[in-house]
């Protein structure tokens, strides 16, 4: 530990090496950790980040079958790893459960279940699942090597995609959540961190830890009331923890990563995430071609429709998304996407105004035409008759 610390700078070898002197002068069992945190070389936040990073490493040679070459990235739930499959010669990613989580059966269940789910999925545009299984205390799934970036990471560098660059990103995405929903699985959590570019410019959908089959109702009832998901892209209905939750959610998390690829901000913030998931349920959106002057019309229409709060008013399916994203490639109209402020038809449909309909009159009005017009050509033409015909109108 005190040679990793020096490793990274946290330290000088000089420091470690008097707290060692310390140590020794101290009660059988006191750690050098203790300290180094007491005399302040370190702080206990690094070195527990460190234990954890040194966990993780422990298990790199814990998997039969597998080289491993270096970490990708660690999160709260897992750590990433790339590998070389020896088998087949080929580049693996491989997520490993923390030890803290081997002895919690609910978190296990949870981790063999992504892999469960991603096995049932084949498409080109979600990452493939290739392997699950436990290796003595560790728990691993090893899932196709994407070498690349994310969609999060290119905003990051950018902070704004460009309109035909996540238009056609989205567009890949969808076709993922197409293949998902028709396998009867519902992602749930649909965000820019989640979606991985190739270097030769292929999307793909990632971490299915969330995901659900359609047709898994106890799994439904016992999360009902429960929030799952990232705030900044969670729908509405998964904000409620409601049941029914459809592949319109999906969509929605697809909606807001699509806005903040756009716009370079996300469509709510606050100062925390019960307030930004309120926000989903109750503020209105602010439209994306407001914050971007330049967006197409057609883009804003797509990403309004994604983002309604009520799923009914969403798109029902990926294929009508995909129906709308190909015709604003095509510099086309949408089909199922209409203005904000389009004629509502009483079915709740978009509709153009009728030309055959009466001019309704408001008050103040005759036949449509204001009183204040009318007073104004009665001036008017008083004036000119009084100059014309020296006549003298009262008004």
């Amino acid at each position: 530990m005190g040679r990793v610390v020096v490793e990274r700078g946290w330290a000088t070898k000089d420091e470690v090496e008097k707290c060692r002197e310390i140590q020794s002068r101290l009660p059988t069992g006191t750690k050098l950790t203790d300290v180094m945190v007491q005399k302040e070389v370190v702080t206990r936040r690094q070195l527990l980040r460190l234990q954890r990073e040194l966990e993780a490493d422990r298990g790199q040679s814990a998997i039969p079958g597998y080289q491993m070459i270096r970490k990708l990235g660690a999160g709260a739930m897992a750590t990433v790893f790339l590998a070389k499959q020896i088998s087949l010669d080929r580049l693996v990613a491989i997520k490993i459960l923390p030890r803290k989580f081997s002895g919690d059966a609910k978190f296990i269940e949870r981790f063999y279940k992504e892999g469960r789910a991603a096995a049932k999925l084949n498409d080109q545009h979600i990452v493939g699942a290739l392997d699950v299984g436990q290796a003595g205390e560790h728990h691993y799934f090893v899932m196709e090597y994407v070498d690349g970036d994310t969609v999060h990471d290119r905003i990051l560098q950018t902070r704004r995609i460009q309109e035909a660059e996540a238009l056609r990103l989205v567009r890949q995405v969808a076709l993922a959540l197409k293949h998902a929903h028709e396998k009867g699985f519902i992602h749930r959590d649909i965000k820019p961190k989640n979606i991985m570019i190739s270097k030769a410019g292929i999307a793909k959908l990632a971490d299915l830890g969330l995901a659900r089959a359609m047709s898994d109702r106890e799994a439904a009832e016992s999360e009902a009331g429960k929030a799952f998901g990232t705030p900044y892209y969670i729908s509405p209905e998964q904000a409620k923890g409601a049941v029914e939750i459809t592949p319109a959610a999906d969509i929605y998390g697809l909606g807001a990563t699509f806005f903040h690829m756009v716009t370079g901000r996300v469509p709510f913030e606050g100062k925390n995430p019960t307030e930004v998931m309120q926000r989903h349920l109750k503020d209105p959106l602010t439209p994306p071609d407001h914050l971007v002057p330049e967006l197409s019309q057609g883009t804003a229409m797509i990403v309004e429709m994604m983002l309604a709060k009520d799923a009914r008013d969403r798109y029902q399916n990926a294929s009508q998304l995909l129906e709308d994203l190909d015709a604003v490639i095509a510099s086309r109209q949408p089909v199922h996407a209409r203005p904000s402020n389009a004629f509502v038809s009483s079915l709740g449909e978009s509709a153009p105004p009728d030309p055959d309909a009466p001019v309704p009159v408001l008050p103040g009005t005759s036949h449509g035409l204001p009183w204040g017009w009318i007073a104004f050509i009665a001036l008017l033409v008083g004036v000119i008759l009084q100059k014309f015909l020296n006549i003298r109108i009262f008004m």
